[in-house]
């Protein structure tokens, strides 16, 4: 018999079931992403005392002092660390389950925020929304891996990152005319939707088998799968790799170098060089940079308009990511974003030599080289990164697996954040973004020499094994 694998793949035309579920559960990556953008206007009318003090119409007034005001960005980062870590255990009770858990302390710690008295309940808020929102964006990403066909995947995937940027830019634009109060409010609702519409989605297939409850299991596959799909062999796949990961006797070794540890260590290290390309001194210092470089180009358009960008590029991100390949698409996103890093920092570099006296007519060279680097990120290092996190685990180490490289995740997010201004006391803003650069360069090398392609690859539960794993093997 043939040592090959063979894979299978459901009729391409029964999309629709799969297409609904991921918009149901698409509104949890849209309340993170609102939360993501909260920080950069509610700090702007926070710190406008006098504008903001005339125009409170209840509550307490409260304004803050920039130190305030970078505890109340870096903690969301503090919150989801220990949200990734906890996320393990909340997966244990399901997919569906964890997502409807999470949503209603999500929307309850916004509403600290709506009556807050003193900055306290703000850095409250800030902790409890980042650690509610690492649970949502983890689990929304492996619900999305084990209900997708192998040949939708990416692009079933990518609407999560679609839904991130459009919280993000959501909240850019609401800002503009909402206070802190009001933008709260609004960031209170959105998890609401995702309470409502998860109702109406079922629980993955994949652990649903793994608890044993195969009717439920074969219910879930046949909704998703569509009613005219025979739904038997994808079932039975899914049982005789379930049963066949548990009763393998390996020893200790065995199981945790290949199983864990080299999973662990790839998407670790994807992590890093995803939070170390420069985008969390984007998303949180945007404007500051952009006043920087910037002479007549308004910084908050500039922001708004990278935010686009990364809207419109994660529209892309799945179609390439199925069409090229993750690998692929890692590679060449990374080279692009280590020429924008690189050419940012060079004029940077030459505004400082020459002191700033550049003409308004060179603006448009680091808006440029910004929006490369938002477009290359968007549509590849930032969407594959995380679609490999949930391809990557084997079914009985997903959990785990996912929810410590999550935190390790958020820990970098946090030191770029602290580290940035650290950055550029020490090396300027051009020597910030050629170290981002670099970073990236080396990225793109691991890239090229361990990330393994997944590409049209089932999730490892939904492989048929060798014919001779049948061999008196009862799946019942």
């Amino acid at each position: 018999m043939s040592n090959m694998n063979v894979y299978l793949v459901p009729d391409p035309k029964s999309t629709s079931a799969q297409v609904l579920t991921v918009l149901a559960v698409s509104f949890g990556p849209f309340s993170v992403g609102l939360s993501k953008g909260y920080s950069s206007p509610a700090l702007a009318s926070l710190q406008r005392d006098t504008e903001y003090n005339n125009n409170l119409s209840s509550g307490e007034q409260i304004s803050v002092t920039s130190e305030e005001g970078s505890w109340i960005a870096s903690l969301s980062l503090l919150g989801a660390l220990v949200g990734g870590l906890f996320s393990s255990i909340v997966l244990r009770y399901g997919r569906k389950n964890s997502l409807l858990l999470v949503a209603i302390p999500f929307s309850a710690s916004w509403l600290l925020t709506v009556f807050a008295s003193c900055v306290e309940m703000i850095y409250c808020t800030a902790f409890l929304a980042g650690f509610c929102s690492a649970i949502v964006g983890l689990v929304s990403q492996v619900y999305i891996s084990e209900v997708a066909c192998p040949h939708l995947r990416g692009r079933l995937s990518s609407c999560l990152k679609i839904f991130g940027h459009l919280g993000l830019l959501s909240s850019f634009l609401m800002g503009a005319w909402l206070d802190w109060r009001q933008l709260a409010l609004v960031c209170a609702a959105a998890p609401l939707l995702l309470l409502v519409t998860v109702q109406y989605v079922p629980e993955t297939p994949s652990y649903l088998v793994y608890s044993g409850r195969i009717e439920e299991a074969e219910r879930s596959l046949q909704w998703l799968r569509g009613d005219l799909v025979d739904v038997s062999s994808e079932l039975a796949t899914i049982q005789l790799n379930i049963h066949t990961a548990r009763v393998e006797h390996v020893d200790c070794k065995s199981v945790l170098l290949p199983k864990l540890v080299k999973p662990v260590l790839i998407t670790c290290t994807l992590m890093f060089f995803n939070r170390f390309s420069g985008v969390v001194a984007f998303n949180f210092y945007a404007v500051t940079i952009f006043s920087q470089v910037f002479s007549d180009i308004n910084p908050h358009l500039g922001a708004v308009i990278s935010a686009i960008v990364q809207l419109v590029a994660s529209l892309l991100s799945g179609v390439l990511s199925d069409k090229l390949g993750r690998r692929p698409l890692l590679i060449m996103s990374g080279l692009i974003m280590t020429v924008a890093l690189s050419g940012f920092g060079c004029f940077a570099f030459y505004q400082d030599i020459n002191h700033h006296s550049h003409t308004s007519s060179l603006d448009y060279i680091p808006l440029l080289c910004v929006l490369m680097f938002e477009c290359a990120f968007s549509a590849g290092v930032q969407p594959v990164s995380w679609l490999l996190l949930g391809e990557l685990f084997p079914l009985e180490y997903r959990a785990q697996g996912t929810s410590f490289t999550t935190a390790f995740s958020y820990l970098c997010a946090f030191l770029g954040v602290k580290t940035f201004v650290d950055f550029t006391s020490l090396f300027g803003l051009y020597g910030t973004f050629w170290t981002y650069g670099g970073i990236t360069l080396v990225g793109v090398m691991f890239y090229c020499l361990v990330v393994p392609e997944t590409r049209q690859e089932p999730l490892r539960e939904m492989q048929v094994r060798e014919a001779r794993s049948y061999v008196g093997l009862n799946t019942q």
